[in-house]
Order: C-alpha cells, then structure tokens, then sequence
C-alpha cells in the first residue's frame, strides 16, 4: 500500500470488530512510528497500550464514573474557546455526520449519552493508545506527538487495521493517570483506539468532508 492509498484509507473509525490485534503488530507499529519528525530530535512522545484484561479493567473504571456522574476536566483547551467560523460549522457538520449515522439529534439527551459512553469504551476497539507529554514542553513538541500519532494511524493503515485518535480522553486526566501510574511530569495528551473496522456500523458508513485545496492553500510561483 502506498503512503497516498495510506492516507486516503485511513479515517477515524467509530466501531471495531473484537479480534484481537496480535501484541507484536502493536510493537513493530508503535516502533516504525519513532522515525517520525521531532525537531530537535527531542521525541517528547510518551506512549501507553491497552489490551486484553488491562482494557477491560479500564473500561469498566470509566463506566462506573459515568453512571456516578463524575466528570473530570482536562489540563488544555481541546479546542479553542469561542470557535469561529469556518471552525464552528466544520465541527457542528462533523457532529451532525455522527448524529445521523445512530439516527439521534443533538436535543436527544440519551442518544448523546450513549454516544459518549461509546467513545469512552474506544469505540470497541481491542486496543487502546495514550499518548502523553512532559509538561515542560511547548507547543513545537506537541506538534511532535500529533506527526508520532500520525505515523501510527498510518502504519496501522498499511497493515489493514484502523484507527480513531480520541482527543476526547483529555477529559479524563486523573483517572487515566491513577491508571496508569503516570509520573507527575507527565501530561496526558490523548488517545487512540486501534482495530479492525466493523463496516456494517452506521457510524462508518461516512466520510468527513474536508475543505478545498483552495480554501487552505497559495501557490506562489513554480513550473505550469
């Protein structure tokens, strides 16, 4: 598979089939994703899996915080405060794409509910990724971790599984934390869940649309 077939294929899968992903596939992706860019060569990425019995144990935590109504708050700003346009219509377009597909609306309290214990049990994915950060580092190192992350969903793509990167887990630094046993130092930036898709789940029977080349792009100069 080329890297554009890669890049083309991949995209933020909302169901997986249980199989299981052999333990040694997780190490060779998770180790041909180090070559990543790191300016520096600083490779501030910090990167935790989940499989098997620890996943499940983990799933269940969060389920029972969720049915205690505990909520938590995340250490950063997962998007930026009053979002402006064309931002804002991206996101409530890409939300309304995940409404649709589970035939909710955003005024169905359950509907959403259900949704965001979904996304909290990594979509029943039989991976899940952390990937966290000292918190001394600045914003060229967290553009570090996302080109390590994506370095992940596309190697994972090569080898025909798929991925959804879950900034969503920011939400739960504590217990993600206590989990895991993370050094103070540490951050919890985000997750991921690893898989292989369920292509008959609604929520992956669409693509999210991405703006034109135009809107986002100047070429200046150069050969016709």
């Amino acid at each position: 598979m080329s890297v554009s077939e890669a890049i083309a294929r991949r995209q933020s899968v909302r169901a997986f089939k249980p199989d299981a992903v052999p333990q040694a596939t997780i190490r060779e992706i998770l180790d041909l994703a180090r070559r990543a860019p790191s300016g520096g060569n600083l490779q501030p990425w910090r990167v935790y899996a989940l499989a098997g019995e620890p996943l499940a144990q983990f799933r269940a935590l969060i389920a029972e915080k969720l049915v205690r109504g505990v909520k938590e708050s995340p250490e950063y700003d997962i998007y930026p405060p009053n979002l402006w346009e064309p931002l804002r219509t991206r996101r409530r377009e890409a939300g309304a794409l995940r409404y649709t597909a589970l035939g909710v609306t955003d005024k169905d309290k359950e509907g959403l509910e259900a949704l965001t214990r979904w996304n909290y049990e990594f979509f029943g994915a039989p991976v899940g990724l952390f990937f966290c950060i000292d918190r001394r580092c600045g914003p060229p190192q967290w553009s570090d971790v996302g080109m390590y992350m994506m370095s992940v969903m596309l190697l994972a793509t090569e080898r025909r599984l798929d991925t959804c990167p879950q900034e969503s887990w920011a939400s739960w630094p504590r217990a993600v934390a206590q989990f895991l046993d993370l050094p103070a130092q540490l951050m919890l930036f985000a997750g991921m869940a690893l898989g292989y898709r369920d292509d008959s789940h609604s929520l992956n029977q669409f693509r999210t649309p991405r703006a034109g080349l135009e809107e986002f792009a100047e070429l200046r100069g150069g050969a016709d």
